[in-house]
Parts: structure tokens; C-alpha cells; sequence
């Protein structure tokens, strides 16, 4: 069955997680995403190694549906070949850090000479302009310096960083959404270009409703947050509180453990069904809470109340409860309730993977379901399995050229096993 990107090829320069993750998703698009690693291998494959000899499970999750080759960059025979690659690939896709391809020679413009067509997909710390361009870049501290530390957590706790992986994942997320653009452009102008995501700006751009809340500060308190906000200059921590229109907060349940708790939003055209049941008439007509602005006034005093309810439920007994009322509600899920997740399985979320290294494992799911083209998920490539198939496949050489490349080191980062003349690909 052909797929939304069939036909497209992708060089995969990335490792780690930012760029794995729109690699990985495009290749479950049915991209043909060849994974071009150094002889050493993506850092990831030996980094919290659960299972001896077998490559980690930072690296499986983040690399399914690929092809891999190594390939020595330092190598006269082995930029050869990535420059054949070049000729051959639709997207080219880097994170190292800055000035590394330069250093190699092969900046934009001699990409964009080899192949015209080709588009350059780049993800950097900072971008590659501004005074902290040089500067390298991790998850957390590009949720620190992009807004999402300092809005996240208790007032009155330190700064926290976010579980979701909005640094690395959220910047892969934007890379592809260019890739794609670019692409669709190319269709009407022939030429490809340089696509660029840092992670500074994906992270600000995650946080945007921070950004709603700075500039509204300007005008007033923000009655919604649960803390006082006047005289405020910066959009400050909100703890669980909803962020939004409506008031949203987590509810403690039984039997009390670490995730023994259901999120709620309390709408205001849900009020008076809630109420009834959480306090009967007495509650419904309490004059403390009888419109939305009453209830953000004394919200610590409704969240009491409700936390009170909540305490003679589980969390899904409780959802099971406030669904009945069309409360919005979730409980909050642990990593071990969404493995065994009935509604996750269901939705192909968590799904069993072998490898020839590691046995059984499993993997996130594809979240973006295509009716024509369902994704299918395959396991993650061991180290240069595909090389030899690459070399053929793609570019088309005989098992000779194949060999003289492999003693020449083209593949591996040992010394040539004999001198030879260097000849190039191509005449």
C-alpha cells in the first residue's frame, strides 16, 4: 500500500531525540528514512542500557522504520559517498552542533549545489543567527532560557521542567511541519531550501498562552490563577490551575497514592449538576460560588469542597462519576496505567516490538492516524545493517566498488586495511 510519503527519501544526520523524532515520524508516513551514523553509531544506542550488548531503548524508541549505514565523514571514500546520497535524497536532516557540517565542507550553499532539489532540515540549540547561536543546547535548557520553567510548577517551589519532552520532541514536531512545507513548495518551484527550527523558539512557541498571560498582566490581575497576580510582570508559576477560561484543578482521590488523582474542569454549564451532586440544593444555591466570577473569588473554598467529594472515590470511579455529569475530567495515568491501558491498546499507542538484540519490547504509537494510510510500525535498525542494501539500492554499485570502499575505510573508523589510489564514484 503506498503511503502519504512514498517515494520520498530522507538522509537522517540526527541523533538523540529532537531530530530521531521527526525522522521517526516521517518514516511511519512511509518516508524511506536511511539513518547515516558514523561508524561509532548514534550516541543514544549505548546511553541507559538496560539489556547488555543490545542498543538502549533511547535509541529503539526513537528510530523505528529506518535504514541504517555507517559511514566515515573523515574519509575521503566516505564523503564520496554521502555526496552521492546528497544527489539521491529528497530531505537532508542535522542537529549536530554548530559549525560541525561547515567544519566538513558542506555548509548550505554546497548542499544546495550538489542537489538543487534537495531541502536542508537543521535543529539547533538557538538558531544560527543571535548572540547565543554558538551556544549548545539540551531538553531542559532550552525549557529554561524558552519560558517553560519558569511558568511551570508550584508558586511557591522552584522552577520546574516539564515531563513531556517539548525541548527535543516539540522542536522535532516543527521540523517536520517544515520539511513538509518546503517540500509542497519545491512541488511548484523545483528548488529546495533550508529549513531551520531552534529549540529556544519551539519551546516559546509551546508556551504561548504564557505569552497571552504576560501581556494581559499589563492590563490587571489574572483572576483565574488561584494565586494574587497584581503588580505581577511576568506570567508566574500556576501549579495545576487550568490556564484557561474555565477553572481546572486536580482533585485528591483514594486510596491517596503518588497518582491517585482525576483533573477536573468546572465549566460553567456544568455548575449547578456538579454541585447538586457533590452538596445538594444548599451548594447549587450558595451564593459563594453561584457564577463563574464568584468561583474564581473563592475557588480555594470550592476545590475544599470538591477535594472532600473526591476523597470517597478512586480516580476512576470518580471519573465514572463526573462523566455522567459531562464534567471534563481525566484521571491522572501513570506510565504503567497507559501500558495496560484498554482505550491506548485500542488505539495502537503501545504497541509489541521484537529485536534481534533486545527480544520484546514495546513502543509508542503513531499519534496521527491517515485513514488511506494507517502506519505500520517496524523496529528500530541495528548498527549499519542496511549499508551493503543502501550502497546497492540506492546508488547502484557493483559488490567490487562495495568492497575496495570498505578496505579503503569507508565504513568503519579504522585506519584503510591497505593504500590505494583514491578514485571517486563518479567520473
Amino acid at each position: 500500500m503506498d503511503k502519504a510519503l512514498s517515494g520520498t527519501r530522507i538522509l537522517d544526520m540526527t541523533h538523540v531525540q529532537a531530530g530521531p523524532t521527526a525522522s521517526q515520524l516521517m518514516a511511519w508516513l512511509g518516508a524511506d528514512v536511511i539513518k547515516f551514523e558514523p561508524p561509532t553509531g548514534d550516541a543514544t544506542r549505548g546511553q541507559l542500557r538496560d539489556v547488555p550488548n543490545a542498543d538502549s531503548l533511547y535509541f529503539t524508541m526513537l528510530n523505528c522504520n529506518k535504514r541504517s549505514i555507517t559511514v566515515n565523514m573523515k574519509n575521503a571514500m566516505g564523503k564520496e559517498v554521502f555526496i552521492e546520497l546528497l544527489k539521491k535524497c529528497d530531505v537532508v536532516m542535522e542537529n549536530f552542533g554548530p559549525g560541525v557540517l561547515d567544519r566538513l565542507g558542506f555548509t548550505w550553499e554546497k548542499v544546495h549545489q550538489i542537489n538543487p532539489r534537495i531541502v536542508m532540515a537543521s535543529i539547533k540549540g538557538f538558531g544560527s543567527s543571535g548572540p547565543y547561536s554558538d551556544f549548545k543546547a539540551y531538553e531542559n535548557v532550552a525549557q529554561a532560557m524558552g519560558g517553560g520553567m519558569s511558568t511551570t510548577g508550584l508558586p511557591d517551589g522552584p522552577p520546574c521542567v516539564a515531563g513531556a519532552q517539548i525541548g527535543d520532541s516539540g522542536t522535532g514536531l516543527h521540523l517536520v511541519i517544515g520539511i513538509l512545507a518546503a517540500l509542497h513548495q519545491r512541488n511548484a518551484t523545483g528548488r529546495g531550501q533550508y529549513v531551520e527550527v531552534a529549540m529556544l523558539d519551539a519551546v516559546m512557541n509551546l508556551c504561548r498562552v504564557k505569552w497571552r498571560d504576560h501581556q494581559r498582566l499589563a492590563h490587571g490581575p489574572l483572576t483565574e490563577y488561584s494565586q494574587p497576580t497584581a503588580g505581577l510582570d511576568a506570567t508566574p508559576r500556576a501549579g495545576n490551575d487550568s490556564g484557561g477560561g474555565q477553572l481546572g484543578n486536580v482533585l485528591k482521590c483514594k486510596p491517596g497514592g503518588p497518582t491517585d488523582y482525576i483533573y477536573v474542569v468546572v465549566q460553567e454549564a456544568v455548575w449547578n449538576a456538579l454541585a447538586n451532586r457533590v452538596g445538594g440544593a444548599a451548594l447549587v444555591s450558595d451564593p459563594r460560588f453561584a457564577a463563574i466570577g464568584d468561583r474564581r473569588k473563592n475557588q480555594a473554598q470550592m476545590w475544599a469542597l470538591l477535594n472532600d467529594f473526591a476523597a470517597g472515590y478512586t480516580k476512576r470511579e470518580l471519573m465514572a462519576v463526573l462523566n455522567e455529569l459531562d464534567v471534563p475530567c481525566g484521571p491522572v495515568m501513570s506510565t504503567k496505567d497507559l501500558a495496560e491501558d484498554e482505550h491506548v491498546r485500542l488505539r495502537e499507542m503501545y504497541v509489541d516490538l521484537d529485536h534481534p538484540q533486545r527480544g520484546k519490547w514495546h513502543n509508542v504509537g503513531m499519534p496521527i492516524k491517515l485513514s488511506d494510510s494507517p502506519a505500520q510500525i517496524e523496529r528500530s535498525p541495528t548498527l549499519g545493517e542496511h549499508t551493503d542494501e543502501i550502497l546497492r539500492e540506492v546508488l547502484e554499485l557493483p559488490d567490487a566498488q562495495i568492497d575496495a570502499m570498505r578496505e579503503a575505510g569507508a565504513f568503519t573508523k579504522d585506519a584503510p586495511k591497505k593504500t590505494s589510489e583514491y578514485h571517486p564514484l563518479r567520473a
